[in-house]
């Protein structure tokens, strides 16, 4: 059901799979998505078990890859996860990128690995207490595609230069080499995000409301990242996992067209926070969501 619409957007509150099947084929330039990790102690919204996590995934992104354009792209968060009693590592993701890449001949373009210096200790039996292992810090992001040459510029993505960089540039040095002044450097893959951002529209709106926000958040400048360097103004960006929809946010302020797909309408709800900005309005737009009144149009509030 399609829960509300901005200028650019629209999200929808129901089963993902449903949904995904109702896209046109052949029309999605990036899936984007986090889905809920297969966590011994599960959150609120729901974790499937260890057990049959892949094949959960698996058949998502089955499904996904008749929507997605030859030149399009898929990325994939997958967080940390562990065996119960134990701190060893569930090689969960690794196993379902090897299945990803065998059996539905996906090509991984290159792994990511976003590092978040905020995130508090997992396992803190053996983290804290033990001191047996170390802080877990960096999640693995898949970007995959149908082809080894999807649309990509990562030019879009520049770093700032460093000042040692910066002063080199300035000191003629570099004059004469193959070196030349850009905009910035080059992107790596290991991106360094920190997830700890407390004051954006979103939770404001939630706590001014007096409403619980959504317990696992992407940091925008994470999809941002992905949205920039894979896709164009006005192409169309999925999250099939949306949670408080910070991609449709991200992608709205980017010119980018987005869907989100979430299952929980109380989640479909309060993501609206992001697009409206009197505190008013929002908590008529959150109620009339929330109660199925049918779908809101943002633009008018």
């Amino acid at each position: 059901m399609l829960c509300y619409k901005t200028k650019l957007g629209e999200a929808y509150c129901g089963k993902s799979e449903i949904l995904i099947d109702m896209l046109e084929d052949e029309s999605v330039d990036l899936f984007i998505t986090s889905p809920p990790y297969p966590l011994i102690n599960p959150k609120e919204y729901g974790n499937k078990s260890q057990e049959i996590y892949d094949d959960w995934i698996y058949g998502f992104i089955k499904r996904m890859l008749p929507k997605l354009k030859s030149s399009g792209s898929i990325v994939l968060d997958f967080g940390v996860s562990y065996f119960k009693g134990e701190p060893a590592y569930n090689i969960y993701a690794f196993r379902l990128l090897v299945r990803l890449v065998d059996e539905l001949g996906l090509k991984l373009c290159q792994p990511y690995f976003w590092y978040n210096p905020s995130r508090l200790p997992m396992q803190a039996v053996y983290t804290s207490k033990r001191k047996i292992r170390a802080k877990d810090n960096v999640n693995n992001i898949w970007w995959l595609s149908k082809t080894a040459f999807p649309k990509a510029d990562t030019t879009k993505v520049l770093r700032p230069y460093s000042k040692a960089m910066k002063k080199l540039f300035r000191s003629r040095k570099l004059k004469g080499t193959s070196w030349k002044k850009n905009d910035g450097a080059l992107p790596t893959n290991l991106l360094e995000i920190s997830n700890s951002d407390n004051k954006n529209k979103y939770l404001q709106a939630c706590r001014m409301l007096n409403m619980k926000p959504h317990p696992a958040r992407f940091p925008k400048r994470l999809p941002e990242f992905f949205i920039k360097m894979l896709t164009d103004e006005g192409d169309l960006v999925i999250d099939i996992f949306a949670g408080s929809n910070t991609v449709g946010e991200v992608s709205e302020s980017l010119n980018r067209r987005w869907k989100s797909f979430e299952f929980n309408r109380d989640y479909v709800a309060s993501s609206a926070f992001r697009f409206i900005s009197d505190i008013d309005n929002a908590r008529a737009c959150y109620e009339m969501i929330v109660h199925g009144r049918g779908s809101v149009d943002i633009t008018e509030y």
